[in-house]
């Protein structure tokens, strides 16, 4: 009986000694401060649906015939994203200039020619090696029985919108605010054949998966689904509380701060019927325990559809998806400290 008693006090002193679980969210959240607001704003305003509407009428147009991996019209759009970083004097993290991360036809599951990821970045100021990464994969399903399949939504809205948030990002700098960390904007390539282009990233990342420390993920953010017919001022986020709790509570704040967009997590649900957080290039960057956000609009009738052309996008929801996508990255790279894991929680 005494040991008994001796140790249903020892259990009580442990359980009282430990912070409940509510107390370290409630934590998180005090302890998350948006501290620049105006100089976040100002950034968060150079982003504009003209510059997206016209980077992406390029992009999505014949000239790069759907994009196909490792065919023409994905090697011109390749040059077109290295030309951009080129213009706006964004160095490439291979040697200053060397924008193509070229993935060999050997390494392709299926028969597939060489193909290449394209990277640009910013250094950090404070903690260059710790890096905040920005992808969203350019490639789409090219041309079938000659016709082709522009992938407007799927995935030039991404791709351009990580174009304009590195212009942005750039033009901080160039005004004095570089940010803390670097940041890396990665186009990837084969992610319509199943994630190819992140699953050679992270074979061979150009920098440390240790001291990546998320990864923003833009695939698809350019349509409304049916599902927001009467408020298109949403977007899916998934993934995000999956590894750190902390990213979760970050974009929720930022959002407040600054958008109030409708926020849905109906297919974060782990029973999620589509699977998509498997579906996507975050989840090679999640499997090497790096937190992760997927961002995206949901399924229309144009999904990997001839029809997904840039006269469907809504201008207006794309720029303000992008701009939410830029201030979260900015709150990543120049807070003070890297991201709490659940397992260290």
């Amino acid at each position: 009986m005494r040991f008994f008693l001796i140790t249903t006090i020892l259990t009580l002193v442990g359980t009282c000694a430990t912070p409940k679980y509510s107390t370290k969210i409630q934590t998180l959240k005090d302890n998350i401060i948006i501290s620049d607001s105006t100089t976040i704003l100002k950034y968060i305003n150079t982003i504009t649906a003209p510059e997206l509407s016209n980077l992406l009428h390029q992009f999505a147009g014949n000239e790069f015939e759907g994009r196909g991996t490792g065919e023409s019209g994905q090697k011109k759009a390749a040059n077109f994203l290295k030309e951009y970083y080129q213009t706006e004097n964004i160095l490439s993290p291979i040697n200053d200039s060397v924008y193509f991360q070229i993935i060999p036809k050997s390494y392709f599951l299926h028969d597939t020619k060489a193909s290449e990821n394209v990277l640009a970045y910013i250094k950090g100021s404070e903690k260059p090696e710790e890096v905040v990464i920005i992808s969203g994969h350019y490639d789409h399903l090219g041309i079938k029985e000659d016709k082709i399949y522009f992938g407007a939504d799927d995935n030039g809205s991404g791709t351009v919108a990580i174009m304009e948030v590195a212009q942005a990002f750039k033009k901080a700098v160039d005004d004095g605010y570089r940010p803390k960390r670097s940041i890396l904007f990665l186009h990837l390539t084969a992610e319509e054949i199943g994630l190819e282009g992140s699953r050679f990233y992270t074979d061979f990342p150009i920098f440390p998966l240790s001291e990546t420390i998320a990864n923003l993920n833009i695939d698809m953010i350019g349509r409304v689904d049916n599902h927001h017919l009467e408020n298109e001022n949403y977007l899916y986020l998934i993934g995000a509380d999956r590894l750190s709790k902390e990213l979760h509570i970050l974009s929720e704040k930022i959002n407040t701060s600054f958008f109030n967009l409708t926020l849905d997590y109906k297919f974060n649900d782990e029973n999620d019927k589509k699977k998509y957080y498997f579906r996507s290039d975050h989840f090679n960057f999640a499997k090497y325990n790096i937190p992760v956000i997927f961002y995206f609009n949901g399924e229309h009738e144009d999904y990997h559809e001839t029809t997904d052309t840039p006269e469907k996008i809504n201008y207006n929801v794309l720029k303000l998806r992008t701009q939410f996508i830029f201030a979260t990255a900015w709150q990543l790279a120049n807070r003070e400290n890297r991201l709490i894991l659940n397992e260290n929680m």
